[in-house]
């Protein structure tokens, strides 16, 4: 195997789920995906799982799943781009990788809140971009909790 096909391997290895993430995000911000499409479904799985819903009370339910959704979402983007920089830069502490992580995600947040600008049935809010942005942080904080107990001499890299 040559150094150009073991370059590529590591760059898929290390660099495919931040494009796969980027990925789903691109496919959730279409028309499609808005909160007239999305309610009639989840009302329906709701209703299936914990029995009916007013109208009033669905609006704050259907609001918390999609807010929720942000959160959770984002929070597995912020991991994808802080593997990915740990990959990529060895010599680094887990705080660069971690701004740098953010960074990544609140960029890709910022993209996708402003091409819903664009569609009709979606509106882009800067709210969303740091909700999308704090689950970033929260799950970041809970890898660098986790390594602080199980793996702490993982921490600690050259600088």
């Amino acid at each position: 195997m040559s150094n150009s096909q073991r370059g590529l391997g590591q760059w898929l290895r290390v660099w495919l789920p931040v494009v796969l993430g980027i990925a789903v995000i691109a496919m959730e911000s279409t028309e499609f995906m808005g909160a007239d499409h999305t309610s009639g479904p989840l009302r329906w799985l709701c209703e299936h799982l914990v029995g009916p819903i007013g109208d009033a009370r669905w609006e704050f339910v259907h609001n918390f799943i999609r807010k929720t959704g942000h959160f959770i979402g984002y929070g597995f983007i912020g991991l994808a781009w802080l593997r990915a920089w740990w990959m990529t830069l060895p010599r680094s502490r887990f705080l660069h990788d971690a701004l740098l992580a953010l960074l990544g995600t609140a960029l890709v947040a910022s993209a996708d809140e402003f091409h819903q600008t664009f569609l009709p049935n979606r509106t882009g809010k800067w709210q969303d971009v740091l909700l999308d942005c704090c689950g970033a942080i929260a799950l970041q904080a809970l890898v660098y909790v986790f390594m602080r107990i199980k793996a702490p001499k993982k921490l600690v890299r050259a600088a």
